[in-house]
């Protein structure tokens, strides 16, 4: 099976109706990772690459008020880990970031989440390959994706010129794609396992200003 192929919907995995339980409470901050969140906050999602490295990446942001990972983008309802790894649920490994508005843009959150991987690596990132490694945006109103696709092409230009190849992210546009919740062991691997594997790195490539 080639795991960079996305499944069709109607080959995808059954999932289940009921949820994956968590505690729910951030094992860094203490806040709650469900909604409802504090009035004036902004939730984002974000895809790119295994998540346990790209969750550490935003929670550790000034304005960002809490972070969650989970399965995103694909078909299968309330899928399992093990199911999201054999690329049959058409799920991407994908961090929910909820930020303050006044303290960090979104645009700022967009950009760096294009310098924090290598966009262009299609259907994976690092040795991590397959569908649910795919980097990925997945916008939560017309705002976010207009600011997503006028970083991305400021991005694609900055990386050409310096001998990258075209960015592969995915942009969906708003509404965002049905979070579901990752099993409560991946919530903040990397706080609870400080030794845990990551290999998030970028391509060292700053993205151009905003004219």
């Amino acid at each position: 099976m080639d795991k960079t192929k996305m499944v069709d919907e109607t080959d995808a995995l059954p999932g289940r109706e009921t949820e994956i339980e968590i505690s729910g409470i951030h094992h860094v901050n203490k806040r709650d990772m469900k909604p409802p969140f504090p009035a004036g906050l902004e939730v984002a999602y974000f895809a790119l690459g295994c998540f346990w490295g790209a969750e550490k990446f935003f929670w550790k942001i000034d304005g960002v008020y809490v972070t969650a990972v989970g399965y995103q983008g694909g078909f299968t309802p309330n899928p399992t880990y093990e199911e999201v790894c054999t690329s049959l649920t058409g799920h991407s490994e994908s961090v929910m970031v909820v930020f303050d508005p006044k303290i960090i843009s979104f645009e700022k959150l967009v950009t760096m989440f294009f310098e924090g991987h290598n966009p262009t690596q299609y259907m994976g990132q690092g040795g991590d390959i397959g569908t649910q490694y795919r980097s990925a945006v997945f916008t939560n109103s017309q705002e976010q994706y207009v600011f997503t696709t006028e970083v991305l092409s400021r991005y694609n230009k900055d990386l050409q010129a310096n001998g990258f190849g075209s960015i592969t992210t995915e942009v969906t546009a708003p509404t965002a794609p049905i979070f579901y919740y990752a099993e409560e062991y991946h919530q903040q691997y990397l706080s609870k396992n400080v030794d845990g594997y990551c290999t998030l790195g970028g391509t060292g490539v700053s993205c151009s200003a905003s004219i």
